[in-house]
């Protein structure tokens, strides 16, 4: 893996280059260190002024084709690589909560978030629990309860709602040891209200991994606040979405380039709202 952008200074623009960081180059072709990832994608501190006003951090990673799909055949593995698992597993070890959407919980086959030795110390620093919650977003609640995601997470499975999701399945869910949160009047949820309501549960670094139509909501809502787009070197062709599908919004936002690394044609990007 290399980083392309941004790269660092020549050490002799440096004023002092003795003074350069010590260490290999980043821009050189290796083998990452699950810490230098970690560095990398830090979520930013509350002192950001990108913070301002925002109860929290909604980071959003997906992976797409050359060709714009977001998965093959139902599933993003097969556009895949290890390192994309790679940065996958560590964008989920520094985040309070992994927000998705309970047709990708379906379509992907969800289970807990397991805790990792390797981030053990990082998350105690950070004052988090040892693995994030998966909180599932869902209008109708149509979930298998019985599944591992709910019967055997480290960190208790959150559904977030509207208050007029139907009362028997909010039943049900309660009943297996799930904590539901409501997002919304009405049936549905309102993606504008999630980031505010999971950061009242003291969860406030927020990572969803779509699907495209609760990725879509979210940024037409205006609440992602980064987007880290892993884009595969290969054409899926095929009817896969777009990494998000939802209402049009009337002015396009634009999102400032942060970096760039890359690792056997794979790109993987990280976008920042500008």
């Amino acid at each position: 893996m290399r980083r392309l952008y941004p790269l660092p200074a020549p050490a002799a623009a440096l004023p002092d280059p003795a003074a350069a960081p010590p260490g290999p180059d980043a821009s050189t072709d290796r083998e990452w260190t699950l810490d230098e990832l970690a560095d990398a994608y830090a979520y930013p501190d509350e002192s950001d002024p990108l913070r301002a006003g925002r109860p929290g951090w909604l980071r959003a990673n997906m992976v797409a084709s050359l060709d714009g799909a977001a998965h093959h055949e139902g599933r993003s593995q097969p556009l895949s690589s290890t390192a994309d698992m790679r940065i996958f597993g560590v964008l989920r070890a520094l985040a309070d909560a992994v927000v998705v959407g309970a047709e990708t919980v379906r379509q992907e086959g969800y289970r807990p978030a397991r805790a990792r030795a390797a981030f053990a110390g990082r998350r105690a620093a950070a004052g988090q629990g040892p693995a994030p919650a998966v909180a599932v977003v869902t209008a109708g609640l149509g979930l298998d309860f019985t599944l591992p995601l709910f019967t055997e997470p480290l960190v208790p499975t959150l559904v977030v709602t509207g208050t007029g999701a139907p009362a028997e399945r909010v039943a049900a869910a309660r009943a297996a040891g799930v904590e539901v949160l409501f997002a919304g009047e009405g049936q549905g949820v309102d993606p504008a209200r999630v980031p505010a309501v999971l950061a009242a549960r003291g969860h406030r670094r927020l990572l969803t991994e779509g699907g495209p139509s609760l990725l879509g909501q979210f940024a037409a809502a205006g609440v992602l606040d980064e987007m880290c787009l892993s884009l595969a070197p290969v054409v899926a062709v095929g009817d896969a979405p777009r990494i998000m599908g939802g209402p049009a919004v009337a002015v396009p936002e634009r999102f400032a380039l942060a970096s760039v690394l890359e690792e056997a044609g794979f790109l993987f990007t990280r976008y920042r709202r500008s």
